[in-house]
């Protein structure tokens, strides 16, 4: 069992632990499984390209929100992980990972409570955070001093910039010079950085569009960056970048850390990106295991419908067998079509591997995923790994 969470495991988890050993053929469905073999070779990639460029690695645990692989890419060279809420960062600190980014802004004195008790309770552990507004940074100073955190245990944290995607941070400039002036009055708050995050362009298919969006985000923080320096401000660190962009922030020389997260799963809505030059290309590694349950002369019928994954970025990917599409057929089926005329459907029983079109909200939607090493089609069972953030959205 992980540390990580104090909720009881789930009554189906122990049926999952005495899949330990057998073939993947016993798996039941639907389930979400991990082929371990090309996560670690998505992940051993990352490492290498990092230390390759001399940047610092800070992968989104919100991704797989889970400690296990948290400590995993700590292990193989990333400095901490990123979340997005203060339970998701409390969930993990207590599962053994010892340095957490919530790169995003809290704004609610309770979480901010939360998160002042575990600065003070866990010493071991770094936590930072990111502002956009004077009440941001004032709410926490007071929930910090308010709990007794000294000026030795000062927590880091980070302007964010809106440097194009139209969401959280203050605009480029002097706003930033501004929070950096309020940070720099509480003893107990350390000004880290700038976050500078463009999530839109992520998912810009082509690799000219991603280009021109992250040359002007790197403009946008490096305008930010020059104006804190003429105020006296020294800027340790840009923060940024996503598994659709990190080579264009690399390439700019703007950002000093990198946040991707997909790289390790890569899903359906990331592969219709067309690559860019220069990248690493990451493979699928996240999956659904299901069944055919029904099936007529027009269409097969799946047992995973839109409650075992996501469709925020698309439907599944049939990823086998060949030659077919997946069509919502609601909660709990998936409709299976041909994808050409004349191409066979799969038979009552058949198994069938998706893959999600969006992994962070579709491993939030199991308790457990299954770590298969061999393949898909040969392999067993290896391990279990508890998706201890699930449902963490305080």
């Amino acid at each position: 069992m992980n540390a990580a969470s104090d909720a009881p495991l789930p009554a189906h988890w122990h049926h999952a632990q005495a899949l330990i050993g057998q073939s993947v053929a016993a798996i039941d469905t639907p389930a979400l499984v991990i082929d371990l073999d090309a996560m670690e070779r998505n992940l051993a990639h990352m490492a290498a390209y990092a230390r390759a460029h001399g940047l610092r690695l800070r992968p989104h645990a919100k991704m797989h929100k889970s400690a296990e692989l948290a400590r995993l890419q700590m292990a193989h060279g990333a400095v901490g992980v990123c979340v997005q809420k203060t339970d998701e960062a409390l969930v993990l600190a207590r599962g053994g990972v010892t340095d957490i980014y919530i790169s995003n802004e809290v704004i609610a004195p309770a979480k901010l409570q939360r998160l002042a008790q575990a600065v003070l309770t866990l010493p071991d552990t770094r936590f930072g955070i990111a502002v956009d507004s004077a009440a941001g940074v004032l709410r926490l100073a007071h929930a910090l001093e308010a709990a007794g955190v000294g000026g030795q245990e000062r927590m880091d944290v980070y302007v964010e910039v809106d440097v194009g995607h139209g969401r959280c941070g203050v605009p480029p400039g002097e706003p930033a010079v501004d929070l950096a002036r309020l940070i720099a009055q509480h003893p107990v708050l350390r000004f880290a950085g700038l976050q500078a995050y463009h999530g839109r362009a992520q998912h810009l298919r082509d690799p000219g569009e991603r280009a021109r969006a992250i040359g002007e985000a790197a403009w946008a923080a490096a305008l930010t960056r020059e104006r804190l320096q003429a105020a006296g401000f020294a800027v340790p660190l840009i923060t940024g970048a996503g598994t659709g962009t990190f080579a264009l922030e690399t390439a700019s020389r703007i950002w000093g850390e990198v946040q991707v997260g997909s790289y390790l799963f890569m899903d359906a809505d990331y592969a219709r990106n067309e690559s860019a030059p220069l990248a690493p290309v990451f493979e699928h590694a996240l999956f659904v295991k299901t069944q055919v349950m029904s099936r007529s002369t027009q269409h097969a019928v799946c047992d995973a419908g839109h409650k075992s994954h996501a469709i925020d970025s698309g439907l599944p990917a049939v990823w086998s067998p060949s030659g077919l599409v997946f069509a919502n057929g609601g909660d709990e089926h998936g409709l299976l079509r041909a994808a050409h005329a004349g191409h066979p459907l799969p038979n009552l029983g058949d198994t069938v591997w998706l893959v999600p079109g969006h992994c962070d909200p579709t491993v939030n939607l199991h308790d457990v995923m299954l770590g298969v090493r061999g393949g898909l089609s040969t392999g067993t069972v290896e391990r279990l790994i508890r998706v201890d953030t699930r449902g963490a959205l305080g």
